[in-house]
């Protein structure tokens, strides 16, 4: 099982960043890579169906949604990235004032390509992401 851990600094609240991270289809607004997001469903069990700028599609569930803690965990159902039994949760930390913390991890096994690449692919798309929520919001 391969594992990725990355986090960042933000700019603003915790709460103004968990809002954007809380909105489960609203990953388009932060990750540059994903054009189109369509949900199917509500709420913890809804699933999210990411269309990639390639034209590629990555099937996603909203498997745990907290607002006391402030995170939510997902797994991918359906991929073309070399990875199974993907689970990841994002987490935003209040540091006080107007300035979070986003640490966003997973577990996963590589399939069809080395652990090394796989991770490689899964740091990219949490970079992107960190990216777009430093534009949004400063950091």
């Amino acid at each position: 099982m391969a594992k990725v851990s990355m986090n960042t600094t933000v700019k603003a609240s915790a709460g103004e960043v968990w809002k954007t991270i809380s909105d489960f289809n609203g990953l388009p607004k932060f990750v540059a890579a994903i054009v189109k997001s369509t949900m199917q469903g509500s709420g913890v069990g809804a699933l999210r169906t990411l269309t990639l700028g390639d034209g590629g599609q990555i099937v996603e569930k909203l498997e745990s949604l907290d607002p006391k803690t402030q995170s939510l965990t997902y797994s991918i159902v359906k991929s073309p990235l070399p990875l199974e039994k993907y689970l990841a949760t994002v987490q935003v930390r209040d540091l006080g004032g107007d300035k979070c913390e986003v640490v966003w991890s997973s577990t996963f096994v590589p399939k069809g390509a080395p652990e090394a690449e796989a991770k490689k692919i899964v740091e990219g798309v949490y970079s992107l992401g960190f990216e777009g929520l430093k534009k949004m919001y400063g950091g």
